[in-house]
């Protein structure tokens, strides 16, 4: 077990709500630091999301909230707000949020306001389509991001309705880029003995995303199309239908394809003109893909898997939920954790140090459940 996590010592505030602010915590707090997050009184809106739930609170919610102390505060009473404005002021070093932009700055919570009195304060705001800009004051979530971005204009079959990510990507994936920005400050105070103001916006994060969209569309004015579980650049890169299910199969390159027409016992495909290349492959799609789906469809996933492996190809199969926790390589991982004073299986942050996974955090708590150690803290410093 790993005695002392990068952020030991680090205190951070974190008044959030849904997703992708309290991704930031969950982070933040598996590396080491001491976590406090606000909610309001009726608590966050996770704890009410379903289906699946746990000792009260929404499965969600114990997934990116675990690890925290939990304090109740009403930052619409002032005695309460001013709870927090002590909280950070005498113990945080960084503050997170996920106000709607505006909202901050009325209870004295926007970095300007915070840094004056502690100018080494790491400010950290999360917002939905960013802090700038025509629509910068409207309400976002996940969905709203990844169809106002063209994510969804990619994603699925062609000719089917709009699909979005079966996860939450653009939630998760601006916590990240919060931390991100948050551990790149802490990195520059250490030096510079100052603080920052860091933003990041879901929109600004689904728009990531679409960097090589954008990329082509800024070539060629290429607007990218579906192709289901496949890519558009390459071909065979895509579900395919087993006996039992479905296979991942990706030949990248040209040698690649070679050996999987071999493995398919179709050595003849890699020599037609149609599918030689992937140029080639990438005209005649729809050919080459029935054909790999006819044979396919023939055996189980298991014997693909075993002949494709042995032949040097990138193959996996499409697994439900049961059989990725339950599979010997998501075991030998050790990524799904049990905290120690809970029984839900949860998943651990994916990276090591020195070889070792930060251990698991606390389970979840209550609404409120760390306001008396909240209010000892504060009298102690009065």
């Amino acid at each position: 077990m790993l005695r002392d996590l990068p952020l030991s010592g680090v205190v951070v505030v974190e008044l959030s709500d849904s997703a992708s602010a309290p991704f930031s915590g969950r982070i933040l707090a598996a590396l080491g630091a001491e976590v406090w997050k606000v909610e309001r009184p009726s608590g966050d809106s996770s704890r009410g999301w379903g289906p699946s739930t746990w000792k009260g609170s929404g499965a969600a919610f114990h997934a990116i909230n675990r690890g925290k102390r939990c304090i109740s505060i009403d930052i619409k009473d002032q005695a309460q707000l001013g709870m927090l404005h002590q909280l950070i002021a005498e113990h945080a070093d960084v503050f997170i949020h996920n106000l709607r932009p505006g909202t901050s700055a009325s209870y004295g919570l926007d970095a300007d306001s915070l840094r004056v009195t502690k100018p080494e304060l790491v400010h950290c705001e999360i917002g939905a389509f960013g802090h700038t800009g025509p629509l910068n004051d409207l309400p976002g979530y996940d969905p709203l991001m990844q169809a106002f971005s063209g994510i969804m204009s990619i994603t699925g079959e062609e000719g089917q309705s709009p699909v979005r990510a079966g996860v939450s990507i653009v939630d998760f994936g601006t916590g990240m880029w919060a931390v991100i920005g948050i551990l790149a400050a802490l990195y520059r105070r250490q030096a510079k003995h100052c603080g920052a103001s860091v933003s990041s916006s879901l929109l600004e994060t689904a728009i990531a995303w679409m960097s090589v969209g954008i990329a082509n569309y800024s070539a060629d004015g290429e607007l990218g199309a579906r192709h289901g579980s496949g890519v558009a650049f390459i071909v065979p890169h895509r579900a395919y239908p087993a006996a039992d299910g479905y296979l991942i199969i990706s030949a990248a390159n040209d040698a690649l394809f070679a050996k999987l027409c071999a493995a398919l016992d179709h050595p003849e495909w890699a020599r037609d003109e149609r599918f030689a290349t992937n140029a080639a492959r990438l005209k005649y799609r729809a050919e080459i893909d029935g054909l790999i789906g006819a044979r396919l469809a023939r055996e189980t996933r298991a014997f693909w898997q075993a002949r494709l492996q042995a032949a040097g190809l990138p193959v996996a199969p499409v697994q439900t939920t049961d059989e990725l926790v339950h599979h010997a390589q998501t075991k030998a991982l050790g990524i799904i954790e049990t905290p120690p004073d809970d029984e839900i299986g949860l998943v651990g942050l994916p990276l090591s140090f020195e070889g070792k996974r930060p251990p698991p955090l606390h389970a979840a708590r209550d609404i409120g459940a760390d306001n008396d150690r909240l209010e000892a803290l504060l009298k102690v410093h009065q």
